[in-house]
């Protein structure tokens, strides 16, 4: 049987160049930033049976624990620098410790991101990533940067993880060809780091999130910081290829509520929209114009004729049951 340092060595303690000071194997790591640049830093954590399914693919998994944590990078435009994993398990199972390293370090080596220490312990599945990145001073996207009169952009597409979770949940009729289109959405996220960067770096955005919980609740986060209202698009909204297929609430519904997108929402100034699509364009990642800032406090949805739609559209809490 493995034991914790045995399982810490084999599967997450590796032999490769790396950013840190000082790595796995201490009290503590030593991670020395750019001269001159901030670090920025975020949490994530993953409880079984809450933010997935008992039995889900380690590997899945392992990519899916440190994207939401990159995603988080990605927004506010910082650079990927190191991570520390703190994990929960039942049991010390070699092949799913193989499998979920696998998929976390296949992710982390994209995207240059070492794994500079952590924990291990016998529990319930939980899975808790820290992740730091660095950005220079003054260029880090914050969510209270929105200017009235700013256009309202959303990267890549949305819907298709609500819609996976759907077809899993048996709450929609959904053939196997467009659950196994939706999936990767949902059980492989991809976080932008590029565009994140590109945004900050070239000052193209003045606020910016990942949509994590659902495009209406994330983008009040930044509505809320800002002091600032909003009039949204919904049938601009850009769906994913299998949600698109889907009838209009229902796309409506989960572009607007869906979570799990791992899209970048982001505000900018009407003249930014040339140099932002070419951006995006360079980025290989597509965005979308979805609606303008205003002055009047609170969000409003119309369709594209311009037409109030009314959508139960609050985004996701973790201390409300769905």
């Amino acid at each position: 049987m493995l034991s914790e340092f045995d399982l810490i060595k084999q599967y997450f303690q590796r032999d490769l160049p790396g950013r840190a000071t000082l790595g796995i194997g201490d009290d503590c790591a030593l991670l020395t930033p750019t001269a001159g640049a901030q670090l920025a830093i975020s949490t994530d954590m993953l409880v079984e049976n809450r933010h997935f399914f008992a039995g889900a693919d380690p590997r899945c998994l392992g990519h899916k624990a440190l994207a939401v944590n990159l995603s988080d990078l990605a927004a506010m435009g910082a650079t990927p620098l190191a991570f520390t994993l703190a994990l929960a398990m039942p049991k010390a199972d070699p092949a799913w410790l193989e499998g979920f390293s696998r998929g976390l370090f296949e992710l982390a080596d994209l995207y240059g991101c070492e794994l500079i220490g952590g924990d291990t312990t016998r529990g319930p599945l939980n899975i808790c990533i820290t992740v730091f990145g660095e950005i220079a001073p003054g260029q880090a996207l914050k969510r209270s940067g929105a200017v009235v009169g700013d256009d309202i952009w959303v990267s890549g597409t949305l819907g298709d993880a609500r819609l996976t979770l759907a077809g899993l949940r048996d709450e929609l009729p959904i053939d196997q060809d467009s659950l196994a289109l939706a999936a990767p959405r949902m059980h492989l996220p991809d976080p932008r780091i590029a565009l994140g960067q590109v945004l900050a770096q070239q000052g193209l955005a003045h606020a910016a999130l990942d949509i994590s919980d659902g495009f209406v609740g994330d983008l009040g986060h930044i509505l809320a910081a800002s002091k600032a209202g909003a009039r949204v698009n919904v049938d601009a909204l850009p769906a994913g290829p299998a949600l698109a297929s889907q009838e209009t609430a229902v796309r409506r519904q989960f572009c607007a509520q869906g979570g799990d997108d791992y899209e970048l929402c982001f505000s900018a100034d009407p003249g930014q929209r040339d140099a932002i699509m070419a951006a995006a364009a360079a980025c290989g990642t597509p965005v979308t114009r979805v609606g303008i800032i205003e002055a009047q406090p609170g969000l409003r949805l119309v369709d594209g004729a311009g037409l109030a739609v009314d959508l139960d559209a609050a985004g996701f809490d973790h201390f409300i049951l769905p």
